[in-house]
């Protein structure tokens, strides 16, 4: 979907975008050729053919950050399977505070591994764990993960990013997360199904007085979240793709 992407150029919009691709323009290569006709005006013409040029280059050099500073957030789905992309899964855990001690657990999954980083303990490496990965996921992260993160790192985070809250808002299903799962017909194990984030608070507190399972069910609960968020990605992606090539205004986040 990237390489059809048009809406990071100067001056094209969604409308513009559609109407490139009702015109047979469906690719950057296919924009940057001077003998292709483009249905804008001279300007915008210009700027479709530079941009897209440059877009080749940036893409083959997985220059991800690139995009991420052009595109809407709301549309940086777009490059989730792209070439070279490879994604970050984060969600966090808390003591229930708002401040940066108050962070207790963080999960990062690749697709592959789960890494948990735990308040005294490793939760120090969790910077540089994410600067290996050029594209995140979350799940309200805009609104709670990553500015929790910023403010107990003190780090920013320029990577593309998607958060499937508002991406799956979109496409109709509604709540937090266990909701979402609910409706799509995703199930938890039994040792996690029914907890929720207070529950999350109880189990750290349990920990902290000496119950060394309430740790590992906390990290089961925490993986369970990362992980999922990759089936609820491979879900809503041709779905949005779908829509998004109908012609159909998604609007939102």
């Amino acid at each position: 979907m990237i390489e059809s992407t048009f809406i990071h150029c100067q001056g094209v919009g969604a409308t513009t975008e559609r109407s490139l691709w009702e015109a047979g323009v469906t690719h950057w290569s296919e924009a940057a050729n001077e003998q292709t006709q483009l249905p804008v005006g001279p300007v915008t013409r210009q700027r479709v053919r530079e941009t897209s040029a440059e877009s080749i280059g940036r893409l083959a050099n997985a220059d991800f950050r690139w995009f991420a500073s052009r595109l809407p957030e709301r549309e940086h789905w777009r490059m989730v399977r792209a070439t070279g992309v490879r994604i970050g899964y984060v969600d966090i855990e808390t003591n229930g505070g708002y401040g940066p001690q108050d962070l207790t657990v963080v999960g990062l999954y690749d697709g592959l591994k789960v890494r948990h980083f735990v308040k005294g303990d490793n939760l120090a490496e969790f910077p540089e764990a994410i600067e290996g990965f050029n594209f995140l996921v979350t799940f309200f992260g805009t609104g709670f993960d990553l500015p929790f993160l910023k403010r107990s790192f003190g780090m920013s985070f320029p990577q593309p990013h998607t958060d499937l809250c508002f991406a799956l808002k979109r496409l109709g299903y509604k709540g937090g997360l266990k909701s979402v799962e609910r409706q799509l017909g995703l199930r938890r194990s039994g040792e996690t199904t029914g907890l929720d984030g207070m529950d999350a608070v109880r189990l750290w507190y349990e920990y902290l007085r000496g119950k060394e399972k309430s740790l590992a069910t906390l990290l089961k609960y925490n993986e369970e979240d990362i992980v999922n968020l990759e089936t609820l990605l491979n879900l809503a992606y041709p779905r949005l793709e779908a829509l998004t090539r109908s012609g159909f205004v998604i609007r939102g986040r």
